[in-house]
């Protein structure tokens, strides 16, 4: 059974700096896209960062220059490290892994950036 678990979500000033992290069980990562999505108070699911299994990134444009994925496949463990949040930031945060055909959810860590 492939469970993710995030992590690493709390209340935090605007400017601020958190470290998210996604562990997963059940399954090595090494062959998965993995990434994180967001969905804020009354808006669609959106992507954030999303990593190819050959480690090629990709960063929506909001947040490209301020965020920063990383994966540890021997820890089957991902990052995202959030920099400069501003309260358009606030979300809840979702780890995902996609390894075809299947796609697996975390169950989601908040993040709230307020003054």
């Amino acid at each position: 059974q492939v469970q993710l678990v995030e992590s690493g979500g709390r209340s935090v000033q605007p400017g601020g700096s958190l470290r998210l992290t996604c562990a997963v069980s059940g399954t090595a990562i090494s062959e998965a896209w993995m990434g994180w999505f967001r969905r804020g108070t009354g808006k669609q699911l959106e992507l954030v960062a999303r990593s190819t299994d050959e480690g090629n990134v990709i960063y929506a444009a909001s947040v490209k220059g301020r965020f920063t994925f990383s994966r540890e496949n021997a820890v089957n463990t991902n990052r995202l490290q959030m920099n400069n949040l501003t309260p358009d930031d606030t979300s809840t945060y979702y780890c995902n892994a996609y390894i075809q055909p299947h796609n697996f959810w975390g169950r989601g860590t908040q993040v709230t950036v307020s003054s």
